[in-house]
């Protein structure tokens, strides 16, 4: 009798033994069950962004309006250049991420030739790794451009590149030193336009030396917050001179059944003057990204 109950208490020993490394293995954060996914979860959308303050704006407001639309969202933010995170967009780790057009193509297709919107946006999705995909392309763009001041687009009637050659004085262009030997410098502008400019390496008084008129015009990206706190007039390049770089988001193709309705809401009201009136709230009122977001999303009824 003694007997029986030692080996049934050694065979219940047995069994809660087996049952708590059981419940250990379950909470394994390398287990099967948990890889792949965001903190354990599968339903859980990884939103990244690079790591300057423009980028993670437009980030902060993909993953408001995720989580807006009843999914459960975690920020992987800052992460640095292409060649950094590119990897673990391919991998899954990070399912959402805000990019643009012309630079992500050209990373990817190093021989990619288009410059137009549509063009470049076209070349772009089929050069996309397998397992991901783009969304719509926002008409907001973080690019090169040919920009004057209001008072410079007025007198001459300026609202494109082809309407420099309008121009009664001589024109010189301001920009970091390579843009003289760029395709869309002073030689593409006479082979594509046939307008002659000068040029002054401005560096990083770009916008100052425009502003001051020492040039007239000026290479400023397109999202600078600048352009609205010093009355810029971004010139628009009809034959598609500079390489377009649209706002997309590049997403899992696995997950684009669960938020291509949300983001795609999001990128048809993204504009040009819309990314910058987001960045002057950052660089200017010194307000958050998440601020910034929430009431981007309110304004446009997205939230």
């Amino acid at each position: 009798m003694i007997t029986a109950k030692k080996t049934l208490a050694v065979a219940a020993a047995i069994v809660g033994a087996a049952l708590a490394l059981a419940g250990c293995a379950s909470s394994n954060p390398l287990s099967p069950s948990d890889s792949g996914s965001a903190g354990g979860d599968s339903s859980t959308i990884v939103v990244g962004s690079q790591a300057y303050a423009s980028n993670e704006i437009i980030a902060e407001t993909y993953a408001q309006a995720l989580e807006g639309a009843g999914l459960k969202v975690e920020r992987k933010f800052n992460i640095g250049q292409r060649d950094a995170y590119m990897p673990s967009i391919e991998k899954g780790e990070i399912q959402v991420f805000p990019e643009y057009t012309g630079n992500l193509l050209q990373f990817l297709d190093k021989n990619a030739t288009a410059t137009a919107p549509d063009e470049v946006y076209a070349a772009l999705q089929k050069a996309m790794p397998e397992g991901l995909t783009v969304l719509d392309q926002a008409t907001a763009t973080d690019q090169d451009s040919y920009t004057v001041t209001k008072a410079f687009a007025d007198k001459y009637h300026l609202t494109s590149i082809a309407d420099l050659a309008n121009v009664k004085e001589k024109l010189t262009l301001g920009g970091n030193p390579e843009l003289a030997d760029r395709p869309y410098g002073p030689k593409g502008l006479k082979s594509i336009y046939g307008i002659d400019i000068g040029f002054t390496a401005t560096g990083d008084t770009t916008v100052e030396d425009l502003v001051a008129g020492t040039v007239n015009v000026a290479d400023v990206y397109t999202s600078d917050p600048r352009i609205k706190t010093d009355d810029l007039v971004v010139l628009k390049d009809p034959k598609g001179m500079i390489l377009a770089s649209n706002v997309v988001p590049v997403i899992s193709k696995d997950i684009q059944g669960k938020v291509a309705d949300t983001l795609n809401a999001v990128q048809a009201k993204l504009t040009p003057e819309a990314l910058v009136d987001m960045n002057v709230q950052n660089t200017v009122d010194k307000k958050s990204a998440a601020d910034i977001a929430k009431a981007f999303l309110a304004d446009n009824g997205l939230k």
